[in-house]
């Protein structure tokens, strides 16, 4: 299974999610794909099998990825402080992938129904999706 992670600002998300499917095990490939060299170093250094920065890996590995994982933002232009241009967010959108999106209530994207967690709970409440979705 082809995962990749999309991340930006500092990559903290994106590193903690890829350390904590790296440490269940799970049967998959892991490219951690920036929006920024830092995000991306933090993912490949939390263990990601491969790693790029930019707009163009983003349209790139949305191409062949079975699970796109990263927060909520990455769909909508101009999220994370305007890190997520246009063109990544309809490729994300277009993507036959499955999402599995980190709900974040910040930059003006608000998801109602969903619980406070700490980025910790909510990483393992990610990494139990991802399992999921390994088995099936």
């Amino acid at each position: 299974m082809n995962v990749v992670v999309i991340d930006g600002q500092s990559g903290r998300m994106g590193q903690l999610f890829i350390e904590r499917a790296k440490g269940a095990a799970l049967p998959c490939e892991i490219t951690a794909v920036g929006t920024n060299a830092i995000a991306t170093a933090a993912m490949l250094k939390a263990g990601a099998s491969a790693g790029a920065t930019g707009e163009n890996p983003v349209l790139v590995a949305c191409r062949t990825a079975d699970v796109i994982v990263g927060p909520i933002g990455i769909l909508a232009a101009d999220a994370l402080m305007g890190e997520i241009t246009p063109a990544m967010a309809v490729a994300v959108g277009q993507s036959r992938a499955k999402k599995l999106l980190l709900p974040v209530n910040q930059c003006s994207n608000l998801v109602a129904g969903t619980q406070s967690l700490t980025l910790s709970k909510l990483m393992d409440e990610a990494v139990e999706l991802l399992r999921s979705l390994c088995e099936a």
